[in-house]
């Protein structure tokens, strides 16, 4: 799948202190990247109350992304208690 990435996203991931959480980032990059299908991204939710956004789980933090047209845009990356205040 193609993919872009806001602005917030890449601010988001130069915030994060952890190295291992910014490994699994990367991991879960190249796994979107390489998806023919939505069904094939692990830990993948769409989010209720909207027909674009889903968000993926990697340890206590979750990375929002909006899904049009095959291009999937990676939005935010916070903690899980801020992600929702942030995206959508």
């Amino acid at each position: 799948m193609k993919t872009t990435f806001n602005r917030y996203f890449l601010k988001d991931l130069g915030k994060l202190t952890s190295a291992a959480v910014k490994a699994e980032v990367a991991g879960v990059i190249i796994a979107v990247e390489q998806a023919t299908s939505l069904a094939a991204i692990a830990n993948l939710k769409k989010l209720k109350g909207y027909k674009t956004a889903y968000r993926i789980r990697v340890g206590d933090f979750r990375i929002g992304l909006v899904v049009e047209n095959g291009n999937v845009e990676f939005v935010r990356i916070a903690n899980r208690k801020d992600i929702y205040k942030l995206f959508p």
